[in-house]
């Protein structure tokens, strides 16, 4: 390919901009292979079959930074669809208090995500747990073949550790695609829905193919916030959003996010003629009145530079999509919004941060014995 939203390798490569680009043109490609590596795979249904059968199981979804949001977003759908407690609880307040967030005598399975699995509480939080809980299982979603946690799923005999599609292990400092990646192969493991997919991959491809110029131009935009709106399964997608705002301008511009109904509470302070505000309208029927209500609140209000309802953009959505296949292609449309912005600055999207203060792959943490 000679291009990734609409700007040319060449010119991608010259702007150290070119790796996340492709990463994220390239997601709809790799939510198919995630959920064809799920379903196929046999030996993680027999694995998952007598653990899930267990009345008193408690699934924690966990890892860091993005990473957590996978959690944050799955959490509140797969608790509807297993019918039971699903928690996301990040590995930062794992490993750093694990007696205030693991219960010793309850059996547990331990979703952990990692785009390298080298982040040193990735596998912190799991030796922990062994450590803490009396029986624990653990579900090993990451990206690198070769990383600590990759590892640590194959070795353990509690442990069921699942790859993500090669290209997913992104070269960008942002995880775009290692994020959907991960995100799709655990809808799939307890919601195979090929229709859900589908349009999914459908949607997010039209993003990609014809709406970058109208991206394009909101980037352009002189704001200095950038708040993103989302309820339940959407939440966890704003957060998200939020992190990869953040992290593309470089810190640059201030990113906010909250649920339609918890922004009221306080964070609405924030609106002035510098903001800009995207919602991530729900599709579900009684959670869109709470969206529409705060967006027509925002217009009476005319404060904001501008208010984005994502619904406009994906305007023939079916009733029976849910949430959480929705805020797939709607996080597409936030990641292009971040990368544009990020070059509007002058930044470089595949390194904003290039004297190091963050990195890839987190350095400078700690890590202590519990007893």
């Amino acid at each position: 390919m000679n291009e990734y939203l609409s700007i040319t390798t060449e010119a991608l490569k010259e702007n150290n901009a070119f790796w996340t680009a492709k990463e994220i043109t390239q997601q709809p490609e790799c939510w198919a292979i995630a959920n064809e590596l799920v379903v196929k795979n046999s030996e993680l249904k027999v694995w998952l079959k007598d653990i899930l059968a267990q009345d008193n199981l408690r699934i924690i979804l966990t890892g860091a930074g993005t990473s957590a949001y996978v959690g944050d977003a799955l959490a509140p759908h797969l608790t509807k669809v297993t019918g039971r407690l699903v928690e996301s609880i990040s590995t930062t307040d794992i490993v750093s208090s694990p007696d205030q967030y693991l219960i010793s005598n309850i059996p547990t399975l331990l979703i952990s995500y990692g785009r390298s699995g080298d982040s040193p509480e990735s596998v912190a939080a799991v030796k922990l747990a062994d450590q803490v809980l009396d029986n624990c299982f653990h579900l090993v979603m990451t990206c690198n073949p070769d990383g600590s946690l990759a590892k640590y799923g194959e070795e353990s005999e509690k442990a069921f550790s699942v790859l993500m599609p090669t290209q997913s292990l992104d070269q960008s400092f942002a995880m775009t695609s290692s994020f959907t990646s991960m995100y799709v192969a655990t809808l799939s493991v307890f919601e195979q829905d090929d229709k859900q997919l589908q349009f999914a991959i459908k949607s997010a491809k039209n993003i990609i193919d014809t709406m970058c110029d109208n991206i394009r131009d909101i980037s352009n935009l002189n704001n200095t916030k950038q708040i993103f709106l989302g309820s339940a399964a959407l939440s966890g997608m704003a957060q998200e959003a939020s992190l990869k705002y953040l992290e593309l301008t470089a810190g640059k511009i201030g990113c906010f996010c909250e649920s339609s109904l918890g922004f009221r509470h306080g964070p609405k302070s924030n609106v002035d003629e510098t903001t800009i505000i995207i919602m991530l309208n729900s599709n579900d029927e009684y959670i869109s009145h709470y969206d529409n209500d705060m967006v027509t609140e925002l217009n009476a209000n005319d404060i904001a530079m501008k208010v984005i309802t994502l619904k406009d953009f994906l305007p023939d959505t079916p009733k029976e999509i849910n949430d959480a296949w929705l805020g797939l292609p709607y996080i597409v449309f936030c990641q292009i919004l971040s990368f544009y912005k990020s070059l509007a600055l002058n930044f470089t999207p595949d390194n904003p941060c290039p004297t190091g203060e963050v990195n890839r792959v987190v350095k400078g943490v700690n890590l202590y014995p519990f007893a």
